[in-house]
């Protein structure tokens, strides 16, 4: 929800009315983060339930707290310019490998093992 108030608030700032999604470049940028964002959100999602499910809560909900943090400044790095959000984007995979690592490992525990 944060990310898309920014659109809106970018589209007031640069007078960029919908469904235009050109314009100032500042707002391309937002729009774009925001776009990405949104786009990762439903991998975010199930990884983080399967690894919670299967493998352990408190681990599950660390690295979600962390992939979170990591895109917000992965969005705000974006904004300013588009070199600062490569730092927060590797993070943020790396956040997701993990989970999907977690998650793996407690399918197999859990189906695999008596």
């Amino acid at each position: 929800a944060y990310f898309a108030l920014q659109v809106i608030y970018a589209r007031r700032k640069y007078k960029i009315s919908p469904p235009e999604t050109t314009g100032h470049p500042e707002f391309e940028r937002i729009f774009r983060a925001q776009a990405n964002c949104s786009e990762y959100f439903p991998i975010f999602i199930s990884l983080l339930w399967v690894a919670g499910i299967f493998f352990h809560q408190g681990v599950a909900t660390v690295c979600g707290l962390l992939y979170l943090y990591t895109r917000f400044k992965y969005f705000q790095g974006y904004a300013v310019a588009a070199q600062g959000r490569l730092g927060p984007l590797y993070a943020s995979a790396r956040l997701l490998w993990l989970l999907l690592g977690l998650a793996v490992a407690g399918l197999l525990a859990h189906f695999l093992l008596p």
